[in-house]
Parts: structure tokens; C-alpha cells; sequence
């Protein structure tokens, strides 16, 4: 479990009670066909999702917007607890290959909590202008409608 402080200056979490254990939970991260079907905020899809779920392992997510973008997400795990935590960054993208501009670590949790779980995402960034963009992009909203269909989804496992 992290110790560690949260920095206002660069840090975002997203924290709810979810009605499902936290093996399901981490199975929907780990998972490519879980991953595509709660990852991306509606109206946007997953349209791929390649998951090396080892640490140093690679991944690469993309998304499809509803005009033809495409999001490429690549990162490497750098820690993983089996239904506890999972720990990647997109300072990496495969063997240890850094990518143009890294912007992220994300910390993920699964703390198991009365009939549920203690899900948390926290997504600390490189720089407070990283934490400010991601932030205007829709963090709250669109990690908070991701968690929501994760949520459903982990549900029924």
C-alpha cells in the first residue's frame, strides 16, 4: 500500500465504494476483453487493448472517438498485487522504450471493504501543467463514467 503523500500540485484520485469484490475489479484492468468494455467514456470505445499484465510488461490501449480519433494509451506495469494494486506509467511503452512525452504514473487500489470495495485511482502526474490539462480534459467526469461502467461490469463477474 502507498505511503506516500498526495501532491496537490500534480496528483488527481478518483475514490468510490463499488459494489463488487476487488479480484473482479482487478480482472476488469487486466483483462483485454473486460478492458474493452467499460475503459472508454461513452461516446467514445475501446478499439484495442494489448496487456503484457507482468511488471515490465507493456500495454497499449487505444480508444476511437465518435469522429474517427484514435487515442493511443501505451505504458508498462511497474507493479502488480493480484486483486490489490496495480501500479503502470506512459513513461514507457514496450522494454523500456520512452515515449515522446511521458505524462502519468497511475496508481491503482482494490482494499476490500464491507460487502464491496475501496476502489482508487490516482494518477499522478509529471508536471502541475500535466495535473491542470488532465484535469480540463474531463478527468472527473470522464474517470468518473469509466468507474461507473467498470463498476457495472465488475459486478456481474
Amino acid at each position: 500500500m502507498m505511503t506516500e503523500q498526495l501532491d496537490e500540485a500534480r496528483d488527481l484520485v478518483l475514490e468510490r465504494w463499488i459494489a463488487a469484490s476487488p479480484e473482479a475489479l482487478y480482472r476488469c484492468w487486466t483483462e483485454s476483453e473486460l478492458l474493452m468494455r467499460w475503459f472508454a467514456p461513452q461516446p467514445w470505445r475501446t478499439l484495442s487493448a494489448e496487456l503484457d499484465v507482468r511488471v515490465g510488461g507493456a500495454s497499449l490501449v487505444v480508444m476511437g472517438g465518435p469522429n474517427g480519433e484514435q487515442i493511443p494509451c501505451p505504458g508498462i506495469y511497474l507493479a502488480l498485487e493480484p486483486g490489490r494494486r496495480i501500479v503502470s506509467t506512459d513513461a514507457y511503452e514496450r522494454a523500456w522504450q520512452p515515449t515522446a512525452r511521458p505524462f502519468m504514473t497511475l496508481i491503482l487500489s482494490f482494499t476490500p471493504e464491507g460487502e464491496g470495495t475501496r476502489y482508487r485511482a490516482w494518477v499522478r502526474h509529471w508536471s502541475e501543467a500535466d495535473r491542470k490539462e488532465h484535469e480540463a480534459m474531463g478527468f472527473h467526469s470522464g474517470w468518473g463514467q469509466c468507474t461507473d461502467q467498470l463498476a457495472e461490469l465488475a459486478a456481474t463477474l
